[in-house]
C-alpha cells in the first residue's frame, strides 16, 4: 500500500485549530454534540469560510444540514496537534516565570506533562517578602528553591542544566518551555536542539536563531502590551 504523504498545515491555522478545540470543549461540557460551521466560527471568532477551509485539512467529513459531530471533531483535533496522549515538557529557567509556570495546574489537562525543570542555580535560595503587625512594611526573607517547591505541593523537582541532555534522552522530549535571560537565551536554545527537542515556547525577548526544522514560539509580554496600547490610544 502506498503511503500517503502527511498534509502540512499552516502555522496560523494551526493556532486556530486549538482555538477551535477549546470551542469544542465548551460546547461538549454543555452537553452539545453537534454543530455548524456557522455556530463554530462564531465562536472562535472567525469566519465560517475560513473554519471550513481549516477543517479541510482533514479530509471532507461533517453532515450538510446537520453539521460536524463535536466529539469525532475534538477527537480529530488532538491528535493532529498531538495531544492525544500526554506531551512530556521540561522547562528551563526557575526565575519568577518559571515558577510561576510550574504552579499553573492546567498543562496536564491540556495535554502536556512537566517532566522536569531545569536551573543553573537548583539549590538556591529565594527572596520571601512578609509582613507583621508592628512592621507593616516588608521585610525580606530566604526560602530555598526546593523549600518551595514543597509548600506549592509541586511535584517535580528543578535539577542542574547539566542533567538536561539525560532527561531528554529518556522521556524523548521534544517540547521545551524556555524562561531565561535574554542574554542566556540563545545559548540554551543551542543545547536545547543539540538534545534533540525540535519545539521551543520562548519567553525570552531575543530572536532565537535555530535551524530550519525547529519551531519557536515567542512570547513577549512587552510587546503584546503595546500591541493594546494602539488600541486605547487611538
Amino acid at each position: 500500500m502506498k503511503k500517503v504523504a502527511r498534509t502540512e498545515i499552516p502555522r496560523k491555522a494551526v493556532y486556530r485549530l486549538s482555538v477551535y478545540l477549546r470551542c469544542l470543549h465548551r460546547l461538549l461540557n454543555n452537553s452539545i454534540h453537534t454543530v455548524s460551521s456557522e455556530v463554530l466560527a462564531k465562536a472562535a471568532g472567525v469566519k465560517s469560510t475560513q473554519l471550513r477551509k481549516d477543517l479541510t485539512y482533514f479530509g471532507q467529513f461533517g453532515t450538510r444540514g446537520l453539521g460536524y459531530d463535536v466529539e469525532q471533531l475534538i477527537e480529530m483535533i488532538t491528535k493532529r496537534l498531538g495531544t492525544k496522549s500526554l506531551q512530556p515538557v521540561v522547562i528551563v529557567g526557575v526565575g519568577n516565570l518559571g515558577r510561576a509556570l510550574l504552579s499553573y495546574r492546567g498543562f496536564e489537562r491540556e495535554g502536556f506533562g512537566i517532566i522536569g525543570a531545569f536551573d543553573i542555580q537548583p539549590g538556591r535560595y529565594l527572596l520571601e517578602e512578609t509582613s507583621t503587625d508592628e512592621q507593616p512594611a516588608k521585610t525580606a526573607g530566604k526560602v530555598k528553591l526546593s523549600e518551595w517547591l514543597k509548600a506549592e505541593k509541586i511535584q517535580v523537582q528543578v535539577r542542574p542544566m547539566e542533567e538536561l541532555p539525560k532527561v531528554i534522552a529518556d522521556h524523548v522530549i521534544k517540547l521545551s518551555i524556555l524562561c531565561v535571560p535574554p542574554t542566556a537565551a540563545q545559548e540554551v536554545a543551542n543545547q536545547l536542539v543539540e538534545c534533540g527537542v525540535v519545539a521551543i515556547l520562548n519567553f525570552a525577548p531575543i530572536v532565537l536563531s535555530v535551524p530550519d526544522e525547529v519551531t519557536v514560539n515567542n512570547v513577549n509580554l512587552a510587546m503584546e502590551l503595546e500591541n493594546l496600547s494602539y488600541f486605547i490610544n487611538g
